[in-house]
C-alpha cells in the first residue's frame, strides 16, 4: 500500500480503509472525530493526482484555515508547486496544489474554466453544508463538478453516514464511506461544582459507563418560582466555581494547557486581564524570551502609532505570561502570535470564542466550556450536540496526551441532565440547508434550460433527504389507511353507515380554529413527539398568526400558522414565570424544567381513550390524519425545484428574466456572490451607486456587508456625505420594495442594509487613522473593524468588475484599493516559515 511509510507512524484501520477505496477510484467520505488524522487520506489523494501529472484543489470553510493549510502542503511538498486562492491572497494560482475557500471553487465553476486536468478535490469541514447561510456552497460545488473528478470530503463524526454515501453515489458515482467513532485521544468529561458551605470544589466524571452520574443530580439549581434565585442561586449550597479556583486545580492535577471557551470576545479578554492583575504567572524567563521574540516577528509589520493604539505593551505582558485570548475581535498578527506560542507549548491557557475550534489545529490537554449557552445575534441558545462535541474535540493531544479532559462549570441556569446529554449524545445527523438563490437561478439558467436546472436541483442532498422523507410519509399512509378501512368497516357494521360523527373540517380551517385556543403556558406536541410551551400567539392581518414556544430542551421557536400542516394537540398546561423573558436562557431553562415535570400520556393514548366507545370519532379524527399526512408529501415532493420556481418569479418580476431567458442584469447578479446578491443587482442597475466617490461608495455599499449583532438596539443610520445618506434611504426603499415582492412568491425576504458601519467604512476610505476611528467608536474593537473592512473589499471588488456604469465601477476599485492598507493589508498576507 502507497501512503504510508512517509508518515513515519502506524496508519490506523479507518486511514487504510480510505486510502483502499481511493487507489480503487472511488471517491471517499471520511467522519472521524477532530485531530484523528483525516489530513492523511487527503495528502495520500494529492500525492496519487501529482504522480499522475494531474492537480489537486483543497477546499477550507474559513481562510484562516486555508491559510494553515496552504503553509502545511508548501513545506510538504515545496512552495513551487502549492497556491492560495482566497478573498485576501492569490499566490501561485496555477499551481499543481492549490488551497482555496470552498465559495473561490464554487465561482471558478460558475465561470466556466476548464478543470481538465484537475484530478481530486479534498472537501475540508464538509459538514459545513448544513450550515444555513454557506452549507449551499458545498452541494454547488458536488453537483458542477466534472464527472473525473475524485471527491475526498473530511468530515466530523456524522450518525447518518449512510444516508450521505446514498446521496454522493447518486451524484458523483461509486463513493466509499468510512467512519470513526474512536478518539485518537481518550476523553474524560468532568462536572465542577463549587460548595459554599466548605468553600471547596466537587469534580465528578459527568459520565458512569456512558451514561449521566447518578450522583450529578444532587447538585442541580432549583428552578422553580421562589426556590432559588435565576441569577446566582445564592439560596441553594452551590455555585460557580472562579476561573482561578479551576485553574489551580487543572495545573494541580498537571492538566494544562487548556482552551478556555467563553463565548464572548471582551470576556475572554476580561478573563485574560483578569489572570494577569491576580499575579498568575506560568513561564520561565526562557520561554517568555521565545515568546517575545515570536510576537515581535509576528507585529513587525504594524506602525508604531497602532501598535500603541492596541496596546500592544499589555497584550504582550499577558503573552509572556502564559496567558492569550483569541478570537475575531483581535486583529490577525496577535491571533497568529498566540497560534504559534500555543502551538509551542508556551501558552498553557487560552481564552477562546468557538473559532478555535474550527479546523486550525491547536489541541490542548484540557478544554474548559465556561457556559453551554451561545449568543446567535438574537438570542441565547444550549449548544447542540455537534458543537458541544466540536468543542471538547480540541482535548488531547494525539501523541503526547493519554487521554483529554473537558470541564463544565456548575451554573445556575443549567441542570446536569444537560450537560450528561450533551457529553453523551452521538447523534449527529447531517441535514441539507441547501436551497436555490438568486445567483445560482441566474448561473443555472445561463447553462441550461429550466427542466434540466430543475433536473440539477433535483439530486440535491436537500431533496434526497426530503424524498427519503416523502418515502416514509408514503409508508405511514400505507398503515393509516390499512386502520382507515378497518374503521369504516366496523362504522359500517355497528351503524350502517361509514360517516363520522363530525364531518372533517377543512385543513386550514382545522388548523386555525386549534391555534386560536393556544393559551399560554399550553403544552403542545410537535411533529417529532417533543414538548413545546407556548409564550404567545400573535395574529396579523388576513388571519395570519405566528406562535413562539419554549421546547423542552430550552430552546426558542417560532412557527408561522401557513407552514402547519397539522393542529396543534394540546396535552397540558403550566404557568409560565413571569415576568415573561423568553430571550434569556435562565427564563427558557426554567419553561423547560417546568415542561419536563409536566405528566402525561401520549396525545395518541388520549384519542383512543376519548374515542374507545365512538369508532365514528376515531374514524372522523384518522380521516383527518391521513388527509394532513398527504398534504406534508404534496409539499416535501419537488420542494427544491418549487424554491427554484419561486425565486424565478421574483427574477422575472424585476426584469432578470425575459421568459426563461437571463437578461443583461441577470448575468450580472449571475456575477455577484453575496447575501443580498438582488439587492445589489437592483441598487447597481437603478443607479443608486452611481455618481459616488470612493468615501462615499464604501459607506454605503458597507450597509450591504455590515450586521449589528450586538444585543443593544442598533444606532440611527448617519453618513458623513449627506448625498451617501440620501442614497441609502433609496436603498432602504428599494429593499422594501424587493421584500413586498417576496413576499408575495413566498420567498424569504432579502435582509435590510444596515449602515452601522457607514461612517467608519467613509473615514477609512478617506484616509483617517485607525486611532481617531477607534476613538470615535468604543464598541468598536481593531479586530472586528479588520473584518469588516475586508467583507467591504470583497464586495467592493465585485462591484468593480460587473458595475454597468464604467465610473461607478471605476470608483469601486478606487475605494477597494483605499481602505487596503495600514493593518488591513497586514492582516492578508500569508508566509511561509
Amino acid at each position: 500500500m502507497t501512503g504510508r511509510a512517509e508518515h513515519g507512524f502506524r496508519l490506523d484501520r479507518f486511514q487504510i480503509d480510505a486510502i483502499e477505496h481511493l487507489d480503487a477510484g472511488r471517491s471517499v467520505l471520511v467522519a472521524a472525530p477532530t485531530g484523528s488524522g483525516k489530513t492523511v487520506v487527503a495528502e495520500h489523494a494529492i500525492d496519487r493526482a501529482l504522480a499522475d501529472r494531474k492537480r489537486a484543489f483543497y477546499t477550507t470553510p474559513i481562510k484562516a484555515l486555508s491559510n494553515q493549510k496552504y503553509r502545511d502542503l508548501a513545506e510538504r511538498i515545496g512552495p513551487a508547486r502549492v497556491g492560495l486562492l482566497t478573498g485576501d491572497n492569490a499566490i501561485n494560482p496555477d499551481a499543481d496544489v492549490v488551497v482555496m475557500t470552498t465559495e473561490v471553487l464554487r465561482n471558478m465553476l460558475y465561470e466556466g474554466r476548464d478543470l481538465g486536468d484537475l484530478a481530486v478535490v479534498v472537501l475540508d469541514e464538509v459538514h459545513f453544508l448544513e450550515d444555513s447561510f454557506r452549507g449551499p456552497v458545498w452541494e454547488e460545488v458536488i453537483l458542477h463538478l466534472p464527472e473525473h473528478v475524485v471527491l475526498v470530503c473530511l468530515s466530523a463524526t456524522v450518525s447518518n453516514s449512510d444516508e450521505v454515501r446514498g446521496w454522493l453515489e447518486s451524484v458523483r458515482g461509486p463513493t466509499g464511506v468510512v467512519v470513526e467513532t474512536t478518539r485518537p485521544v481518550e476523553l474524560t468529561n468532568l462536572y465542577a461544582v463549587g460548595d459554599r458551605r466548605g468553600d471547596r470544589l466537587h469534580l465528578i466524571p459527568t459520565l458512569v459507563d456512558g451514561l449521566a452520574n447518578p450522583e450529578g443530580t444532587r447538585f442541580d439549581p432549583d428552578l422553580r418560582r421562589g426556590r432559588g434565585d435565576r441569577r446566582g442561586g445564592r439560596r441553594g449550597p452551590w455555585r460557580t466555581p472562579t476561573r482561578l479556583e479551576l485553574l489551580d486545580l487543572l495545573e494541580d492535577r498537571e492538566l494544562l494547557p487548556v482552551i478556555w471557551f467563553i463565548f464572548s470576545r471582551k470576556g475572554c479578554d476580561e478573563a485574560a486581564v483578569t489572570l494577569t492583575r491576580a499575579g498568575v504567572r506560568f513561564t520561565d524567563k526562557g520561554e517568555a524570551a521565545r515568546i517575545r521574540t515570536i510576537a515581535e516577528d509576528r507585529l513587525a509589520g504594524l506602525d508604531p502609532a497602532d501598535l500603541a493604539l492596541l496596546d500592544a505593551a499589555a497584550w504582550l505582558e499577558r503573552l509572556e505570561r502564559g496567558i492569550a485570548s483569541h478570537h475575531a475581535g483581535l486583529v490577525p498578527a496577535f491571533k497568529e502570535a498566540v497560534e504559534v506560542c500555543f502551538a509551542e507549548g508556551l501558552v498553557r491557557v487560552v481564552f477562546a470564542t468557538e473559532t478555535l475550534a474550527l479546523g486550525v489545529n491547536l489541541p490542548a490537554r484540557s478544554v474548559v466550556i465556561d457556559r453551554l449557552t451561545k449568543f446567535t445575534g438574537e438570542h441565547h441558545e444550549l449548544l447542540t450536540p455537534a458543537q458541544f462535541t466540536q468543542l471538547t474535540g480540541r482535548a488531547g493531544r494525539r501523541g503526547i496526551d493519554e487521554r483529554g479532559h473537558a470541564l463544565v462549570p456548575w451554573s445556575p441556569f443549567t441542570q446536569f441532565g444537560q450537560v450528561a446529554s450533551l457529553a453523551g449524545s452521538r447523534a449527529f445527523t447531517l441535514k441539507s440547508a441547501f436551497r436555490p438563490t438568486y445567483n445560482m437561478a441566474a448561473n443555472l439558467l445561463q447553462r441550461h434550460d429550466p427542466d434540466d436546472a430543475r433536473t440539477l436541483l433535483a439530486r440535491s442532498f436537500a431533496q434526497f433527504q426530503a424524498d427519503a422523507g416523502v418515502a416514509r410519509l408514503e409508508a405511514r399512509l400505507v398503515r393509516e389507511r390499512r386502520r382507515l378501512d378497518e374503521l369504516r368497516r366496523e362504522v359500517t357494521e355497528q351503524f350502517g353507515t361509514d360517516l363520522p360523527v363530525d364531518p372533517p373540517e377543512t385543513d386550514a380551517a382545522a388548523i386555525s380554529d386549534a391555534v386560536s385556543r393556544l393559551r399560554p403556558g399550553d403544552v403542545i406536541i410537535d411533529a417529532d413527539g417533543d414538548r413545546l410551551a407556548v409564550l404567545g400567539v400573535s395574529w396579523r392581518k388576513r388571519g395570519r398568526a405566528r406562535l413562539r414556544l419554549v421546547s423542552q430542551a430550552a430552546r426558542e421557536h417560532r412557527w408561522e400558522l401557513a407552514d402547519l400542516v397539522e393542529a396543534p394537540t394540546t396535552v397540558g398546561h403550566i404557568e409560565l414565570p413571569q415576568p415573561m423573558a423568553p430571550e434569556r436562557i435562565d427564563y427558557r431553562t426554567e419553561v423547560a424544567a417546568e415542561i419536563r415535570r409536566l405528566r402525561i400520556t401520549s396525545p395518541r393514548a388520549r384519542r383512543r381513550t376519548r374515542h374507545r366507545n365512538d369508532p365514528r370519532a376515531a374514524l372522523a379524527r384518522l380521516e383527518q390524519e391521513v388527509v394532513h399526512l398527504e398534504k406534508r408529501a404534496r409539499r416535501d415532493q419537488g420542494s427544491v425545484a418549487r424554491r427554484f420556481d419561486a425565486i424565478c418569479d421574483v427574477l422575472r418580476a424585476r426584469g432578470h428574466l425575459d421568459g426563461w431567458s437571463v437578461t443583461d442584469t441577470g448575468e450580472m447578479l449571475g456575477r455577484v456572490y453575496h447575501e443580498s446578491d438582488l439587492l445589489i443587482t437592483d441598487a447597481l442597475s437603478t443607479g443608486i451607486l452611481d455618481d459616488l466617490g470612493p468615501p462615499e461608495l464604501a459607506s454605503l455599499v458597507s450597509s450591504f456587508t455590515y450586521e449589528h449583532r450586538r444585543p443593544s438596539p442598533p444606532p440611527e443610520p448617519w453618513f458623513p456625505a449627506k448625498i451617501a445618506k440620501n442614497r441609502f434611504r433609496e436603498l432602504e426603499r428599494l429593499a422594501r420594495d424587493l421584500a413586498a415582492f417576496e413576499r408575495h412568491h413566498g420567498v424569504p425576504e432579502t435582509r435590510m442594509p444596515e449602515a452601522g458601519f457607514a461612517p467608519s467604512a467613509h473615514a477609512w476610505a478617506a484616509g483617517e487613522e485607525l486611532s481617531v476611528l477607534l476613538a470615535d467608536d468604543e464598541d468598536l474593537t481593531a479586530g472586528d473593524f479588520v473584518r469588516n473592512i475586508k467583507q467591504l473589499i470583497d464586495l467592493l471588488r465585485q462591484i468593480g468588475h460587473v458595475a454597468p456604469n464604467a465610473a461607478t465601477a471605476r470608483a469601486a476599485r478606487q475605494a477597494s484599493d483605499a481602505i487596503h492598507r495600514g493593518v488591513v493589508a497586514l492582516s492578508g498576507s500569508v508566509e511561509i516559515e
